[in-house]
């Protein structure tokens, strides 16, 4: 099994790293591509592009024309610990083993706007660009031109080098629009996580985040091989639901007094 999940925007840079392990990133040629795009745009223009504030557009201006590889351990970090979103927290990734983090780097691919591809274990240098950014490029109109099918047949190469033959879409609809299953020869899987609020069940998006960095922690220190023995994930709370699940879709249920 392979699986594949989503950046974060929020980044911690005083992060700290339990492993001297690093790698670098496949697609840093593609990245060089883009950076310069990036460079040349005003923090005003930034601003409009991502919608983000002036402070936010200011300090991604700057971490552009900062970016520099080669990439270090001194001015780099893995993208596992600075990546700091609601999944990163449930992956927890600071308190895994060394066996459980070699895991991760062998069957898990975090997809990024800026890398294309990322191992858990590759330095990246601070950034933000996000996949649905519509930066106009010598491709096309925005990044999915950019990277074509290139994030695909990426996936591909890491998933054939260590026979995986399953994917497990923990991606959000925007990053996994990037690749293209019919090119894939694996089957995806795309688990699917559901709090009961007032007696329904529904995905409530911050609980959905963790829950995929849970879930990929849950794979990760019982060091899974098998699709099926996911279906006993069971952190904080949540339990598989035959019912409501299909062949491609399996759905996760946490009841409202499981919550913490």
């Amino acid at each position: 099994m392979y699986f594949v999940i989503s950046p974060a925007k929020k980044l911690n840079e005083e992060a700290t790293i339990t492993t001297k392990q690093c790698t670098q990133p496949q697609l840093m040629q593609q990245a060089q591509q883009l950076v310069p795009l990036l460079q040349q745009l005003a923090p005003h223009e930034i601003a409009i592009l991502m919608s983000i504030s002036d402070k936010l557009a200011l300090q991604n201006t700057e971490r552009y024309h900062h970016w520099q590889p080669p990439f270090t351990l001194d001015n780099a970090k893995q993208a596992v610990y600075l990546f700091n979103g609601d999944v990163y927290e449930g992956l927890d990734a600071g308190h895994l083993s060394e066996t459980g983090l070699n895991y991760l780097q062998q069957h898990l691919a975090i997809l990024s706007g800026l890398y294309g591809v990322l191992k858990p274990l590759d330095l990246i240098q601070p950034y933000r660009l996000e996949m649905g950014t519509k930066l106009a490029n010598p491709y096309g109109k925005d990044l999915y031109a950019f990277w074509g099918d290139i994030i695909t047949s990426t996936i591909e190469l890491n998933m054939q080098a260590v026979q995986d033959n399953v994917l497990i879409n923990l991606a959000s609809q925007e990053y996994f629009k990037a690749i293209k299953p019919s090119k894939l020869s694996a089957q995806v899987i795309t688990p699917v996580f559901k709090d009961q609020k007032n007696g329904e069940y529904k995905i409530i998006s911050f609980h959905a985040k963790r829950a995929r960095g849970l879930f990929m922690r849950y794979a990760a220190e019982e060091q899974l091989t098998e699709p099926e023995e996911l279906k006993d994930f069971d952190y904080e709370g949540y339990y598989y639901d035959k019912a409501s699940s299909s062949d491609k879709q399996w759905v996760f249920l946490r009841d409202e007094n499981m919550h913490h």
